[in-house]
């Protein structure tokens, strides 16, 4: 049958499902590739050794938390509270520059057997700081939102690269292939838009598909036809004209990975509702993540709907919590901090105690980070609020062989530049490839003449974080 018949009877075998899931598996489904096979990108593959995580799940804060009014306890930043410094960088503009010393709104306290100090801007996190390895030295090279969450996600912070979860899915594949190995669940559009989640030029099947809180969290998911039966004869016919439209082409790989792509879509039908339906999720569940029964929005069903995806096999699921606009990007006044908080606090504290009762936060690396942190000055003596500051920030990781109720790192007295032990993004891109069985300088990928990675030609692996 000719090219355009074999589209036409696809575009109408009523699949019904999202075009951002259908538009990721088919994208560059013959793209070369010197690694996995194009024939079945998808397949489950051997780590490059023993791996400690066998998945990732991300929290990601839009906007910037305030390190110093969160996870990194600065005494003398209160002590010291409208003193003047002088600094050499002005959110991004050299020269000489005297600010005023801004103290945290939140107060610090130990916790847990560990003794980690956390604000009491998270108080049920820090009922958890056994279980974190908190990271206080974390760097990246942009103060602008864009350049930094790019960054966080891809590892560049000029040009659109293949997303940390597009790198794990080309690398590892997926448990389940009536799911997408790479899953994105996000209210709204973060700064990057869809490049945060993007395969760039890695093969489309690896991209993140998106997930919106929601009665309908993937669009036209649900089948158009009238029976099942129906659509499974359909579907067979078009695979059958497909087969026999590759076998004319010589066994074309891309064709079989596109032809493969559309079993997937239809797996998914099956097995996407019940991941999305918390009807038999228990009430003691539903509490210890504060939903409730019933709801689809919020950061708490983001959580529950993260640890059920990961039961099914989801190899690399982010979570966003905001979009490019009221997020924790506080200029104006850091109390904005408080209601951002609220919505997050509980829920991932609960993720983490979910996945620990069920012995899944053993080999479930959890990350929870932000683009930047936020000046601990200010240009005034009385501004309630603080701006962007990339050259320190806290990021924690729990599960997946991470050192549990461990500290890395140390900023400086007032929480201005990394004191000891810094860990770039692309370091912590690195460890949490290596986390998962894989080398970053070997996880790659030929494109326009040369082989890429996640890290680019930098990055190291951090050991003082894993256990």
């Amino acid at each position: 049958m000719g090219e355009v018949n074999r589209r036409d009877a696809i575009r109408t075998a009523g699949l019904g499902l999202g075009s951002l899931w259908l538009s990721g598996i088919l994208a560059d489904a013959s793209a070369a590739d010197a690694g996995p096979s194009v024939a079945d990108p998808l397949a489950p593959r051997a780590p490059h050794f023993p791996a400690k995580a066998k998945r990732v799940i991300m929290l990601y804060m839009t906007g910037g938390v305030s390190h110093v009014d969160s996870f990194d306890p600065k005494p003398r930043l209160f002590a010291d509270h409208g003193k003047t410094i002088t600094i050499d960088e002005w959110q991004g503009r050299r020269g000489k520059y005297t600010r005023y010393l801004k103290r945290p709104d939140w107060s610090f306290a130990k916790h847990g057997e560990s003794g980690i100090e956390v604000s009491s801007l998270f108080p049920e996190m820090a009922g958890c700081v056994d279980d974190l390895c908190v990271i206080r030295s974390m760097k990246s090279d942009h103060t602008n939102h864009y350049e930094a969450t790019l960054q966080a996600h891809t590892g560049s912070i000029t040009f659109a690269r293949p997303s940390v979860g597009a790198w794990v899915s080309y690398g590892l594949g997926t448990y389940n292939r009536n799911l997408p190995s790479f899953v994105v669940i996000a209210p709204h559009s973060p700064y990057a838009g869809e490049q945060a989640w993007g395969s760039d030029f890695l093969p489309g099947c690896h991209q993140g598909t998106r997930v919106t809180p929601g009665p309908e969290p993937i669009a036209d998911l649900h089948r158009r036809l009238r029976s099942a039966g129906l659509q499974e004869r359909e579907i067979a016919r078009i695979q059958e004209m497909n087969r026999a439209h590759a076998e004319a082409r010589g066994g074309d790989p891309g064709l079989s990975a596109r032809i493969r792509s559309f079993e997937t879509a239809f797996g998914m039908q099956h097995e996407a509702p019940d991941a999305f339906d918390l009807a038999s999720e228990t009430d003691a569940t539903l509490k210890l993540y504060g939903l409730e029964r019933g709801s689809t929005q919020g950061f708490a069903w983001q959580c529950l709907v993260a640890r059920r995806l990961c039961e099914r096999g989801v190899r690399f699921i982010e979570l966003i919590d905001s979009g490019a606009s009221n997020n924790w990007d506080a200029h104006g006044d850091m109390q904005t901090h408080a209601p951002l908080a609220r919505n997050v606090d509980r829920s991932v504290a609960g993720l983490i105690r979910d996945l620990k009762s069920r012995g899944l936060l053993e080999d479930t690396l959890v990350v929870w980070t932000t683009e930047f942190g936020r000046t601990p000055y200010h240009e005034s003596a009385d501004a309630k609020g603080r701006e962007h500051h990339h050259w320190a920030f806290s990021t924690w990781l729990a599960g997946g062989g991470v050192k549990a109720g461990h500290v890395h790192g140390a900023t400086d007295d007032h929480g201005i530049y990394v004191a000891e032990d810094a860990v770039h993004v692309h370091d912590l891109h690195a460890t949490v490839l290596h986390l998962l069985g894989l080398d970053h300088t070997r996880l790659t990928f030929r494109h326009a003449g040369r082989d890429f990675r996640l890290t680019d030609v930098k990055g190291n692996v951090v050991e003082g974080l894993i256990a």
